[in-house]
């Protein structure tokens, strides 16, 4: 469930950033043990790169359906199902998260990455939706991107960065404690669902770094923090530019001993 402004960038930057998420996503998926045969939703799929993970990792005769609000990353799922052959095992409708256009009890499991704690409706309501379509005792799985340390050896400047406003989007200033996606273990207990829990996980980078990992991760610097970013000092802007960008010389991702991580955390819950 995507709020894309410039489609065409924005796959661009997916693309890329799948080369550095898919291990720690997959690792993510295995955990999930869902049930063999299970009917699943993915809520807010994006181009299905995922659905197909979760399809995959259900088993032949599990049905995974991706929701998202953008019709061109769905005509992108069809077309990555056929070529995996899963063409039989997923679906992909357009719809709304806050409008899911589902009868109650329809899935055995709902599984949402980098959408609810983004979005402006309140995380619990949403929660309280996706609920009403897991048939009881089923579990809800929330997966957002959670951390990262990316510039070994500058901890004031990266501070600094993600203190910005790009650095702690899709939060701002004014965003409530208690809408922060770190929160979400009370979300889901306010909406009502059992044994809520947590799990973080690690996504190390390490060399050699493949010409695909460098150019994702030289876009994941200016996803995270921007570009020209007017909240930094002018000497900050030189320091960013000087360890962030491809033309400098002292790129930090060249070092031989590089060493930077990102996180995804997973929250879980059961509906009663």
């Amino acid at each position: 469930m995507s709020r894309v402004y410039n489609v065409e960038k924005y796959l661009k930057s997916l693309d890329l950033s799948n080369i550095l998420r898919e291990p720690v996503i997959k690792t993510i998926v295995h955990t999930l043990q869902l049930p063999p045969g299970s009917k699943g939703l993915d809520a807010g799929c994006g181009t299905g790169f995922y659905t197909l993970m979760l399809a995959e990792a259900a088993g032949k005769s599990s049905h995974i359906t991706g929701l998202d609000i953008e019709e061109t990353f769905l005509t992108i799922g069809l077309s990555l199902a056929a070529k995996a052959d899963l063409k039989k095992r997923v679906s992909f409708i357009k719809g709304d998260i806050r409008t899911l256009p589902f009868d109650d009890s329809s899935f055995d499991w709902a599984f949402s990455m980098d959408l609810i704690g983004h979005l402006e409706t309140d995380p619990v309501l949403l929660i309280k939706k996706l609920a009403r379509v897991v048939k009881p005792r089923g579990s809800i799985f929330l997966l957002n991107w959670s951390s990262q340390m990316l510039l070994p050896g500058h901890p004031v400047l990266e501070a600094r960065l993600n203190a910005t406003t790009s650095g702690i989007a899709p939060f701002n200033a004014k965003t409530k404690p208690e809408l922060h996606i770190m929160r979400a273990l009370e979300w889901l207990q306010q909406a009502g669902l059992s044994e809520a829990n947590a799990q973080t996980f690690v996504r190390d980078v390490i060399p050699p770094l493949s010409k695909e990992t460098r150019k994702a991760i030289l876009d994941l610097f200016e996803m995270r923090w921007g570009e020209g970013n007017v909240e930094l000092s002018e000497d900050e802007q030189l320091e960013y530019h000087r360890l962030c960008k491809a033309e400098s010389p002292d790129l930090i991702i060249n070092l031989p001993k590089y060493y930077g991580f990102f996180t995804y955390s997973m929250f879980r819950g059961r509906v009663l």
